[in-house]
């Protein structure tokens, strides 16, 4: 089967993205991508092509090459469906707040209205493909839904989880490790399958284009997200043992990063990992090892989530006892809020997390992050429900310039490891500063020896 028309259902961080490069190396491809959020849409369409509502490096270039030709953003989802061969889903799957499985399992009720719609559109033949993350066995589910409409329209579920780094989208979709492909294990299982395969062997390689069933392809993404976050946790973990001893982590990661069996990825010490994808993947993974009574399994995973959130709060709790038991009133500067560099995606930032316990010490926090609007800051805090929006619009505000946001601040905290921060003129930064003048360097990004030069009090993470 050769496809020619593609619909994903959801424009955000992992359809827009994997869609534009899609129809970029696929010019015989019309791809549409929908979503009901008309504000969205609109923005991705908007005809500057910087404003789209995602920033990665370089995918502003990929649009707008693709934008107009095969590659198209629309809110008409049913038209989209109907027209399409093949059907992406990549809407959220966030972690559920209510009912069975509250704090660790995936909600999966927009997968469900998307099958649902998919079944009600559809009157010809569809490949659908699970792109969100999703626990083990929701293709069944999807799959109940789509062969229960008593249309007769058959349909193929594929599972084609994403492996993108944020901040390094659009390189990983051009050269990517891998391409996971599952499905049925039928000769029309087969088909589909193929049908995927040679989408993306219009670029990718085909040895790098792996295919599995079902099962295998969902749990595997979950797995590959809950080792990188266990490499982030366990590093994390030596950290605070090497400030006990003296020990430096930085040292401790190269000398164990040289062992080839281990490697260097994701050995950094920070403030702890954020983003859309570990925290949701690791609580689901143990959910589901719950579901089957795989306790220890459970347990297990479970400790790297621990891990983490300790991390962050250590981090807010060695910023009070730094300043001498006491934040209240105090100025405290953020460098950075989004969750890692290159991308302006908030979601379970370590920086909402410090904010939080340093706003309940009484802190003012000055917040800059080139990429994060004033507005997602308080939205992010408004999502812990820890108190009124009034009350964090009182004691946090965004700055455009950073020598405005760090003037006058006891201290600066680095959230996000920007580039830019490192060329900064920090002996201007230090002069305006209320003295002693600290920096918390929560990414281990800045160089100690100068700025202590310059006067500050700088402390690392694991040194």
């Amino acid at each position: 089967m050769k496809i020619t028309k593609i619909c994903c259902i959801g424009a955000g961080y992992v359809g827009g993205p994997t869609m534009a490069v899609i129809a970029q190396k696929c010019p015989h491809i019309q791809v549409t991508v929908v979503d009901l959020n008309e504000d969205r849409i609109a923005k991705w369409n908007d005809p500057n092509v910087e404003n789209i509502p995602i920033y990665e490096p370089g995918l502003s270039d990929v649009v707008a090459e693709a934008r107009g030709r095969n590659l198209f953003f629309s809110t008409e989802v049913d038209k989209a469906i109907d027209e399409a061969e093949m059907i992406f889903i990549s809407v959220n799957t966030p972690t559920k707040t209510y009912g069975s499985g509250k704090g660790l399992a995936a909600d999966l009720k927009y997968i469900e209205l998307c099958a649902r719609q998919i079944a009600r559109v559809a009157k010809t033949d569809k490949i659908v493909v699970e792109k969100s993350t999703l626990p083990v066995r929701t293709a069944e589910a999807i799959k109940s839904i789509l062969h229960n409409t008593g249309n007769g329209v058959k349909y193929q579920i594929l599972s084609n989880p994403e492996f993108l780094a944020e901040g390094t989208a659009v390189e990983d979709l051009f050269q990517p490790d891998r391409v996971l492909i599952g499905g049925e294990t039928t000769p029309e299982g087969e088909k589909a399958i193929q049908a995927l395969v040679d989408v993306y062997a219009n670029w990718v390689p085909r040895e790098r284009i792996l295919t599995t069933n079902v099962w295998s392809s969902e749990l595997s993404k979950l797995v590959a997200n809950a080792y990188l976050a266990q490499r982030v946790s366990s590093i994390n973990s030596i950290s605070e043992l090497c400030e006990k001893t003296g020990a430096d982590v930085n040292e401790v990661a190269r000398a164990i990063g040289m062992d080839s069996r281990i490697g260097p990825k994701f050995l950094k010490a920070s403030v702890g990992f954020g983003g859309s994808c570990f925290q949701k993947d690791i609580l689901n993974l143990v959910y589901i090892a719950k579901s089957y009574g795989l306790h220890e399994v459970a347990n297990y995973w479970e400790q790297v989530i621990i891990m983490n959130d300790h991390q962050k709060r250590r981090f807010a709790k060695n910023i009070v006892t730094t300043l001498y038991n006491t934040v209240a009133d105090k100025k405290i500067a953020f460098l950075g809020w989004a969750f890692k560099k290159d991308t302006n995606d908030t979601r379970e930032s370590a920086a909402i997390y410090v904010a939080d316990d340093l706003i309940f010490e009484q802190a003012n926090i000055a917040v800059f992050d080139p990429k994060v609007s004033e507005k997602q800051i308080i939205d992010d805090l408004n999502y812990l429900q820890s108190r009124t929006e009034d009350e964090n619009k009182k004691r946090v505000h965004s700055d455009s310039n950073p020598y405005n946001a760090c003037k006058g601040a006891h201290a600066i905290a680095i959230l996000t490891e920007w580039d830019e921060f490192k060329s900064y003129d920090w002996e201007q930064i230090y002069a305006n500063m209320n003295k002693p003048a600290f920096i918390f360097d929560g990414r281990n990004l800045l160089d100690k020896e100068k700025l202590t030069k310059i006067g500050f009090k700088y402390q690392a993470i694991g040194s």
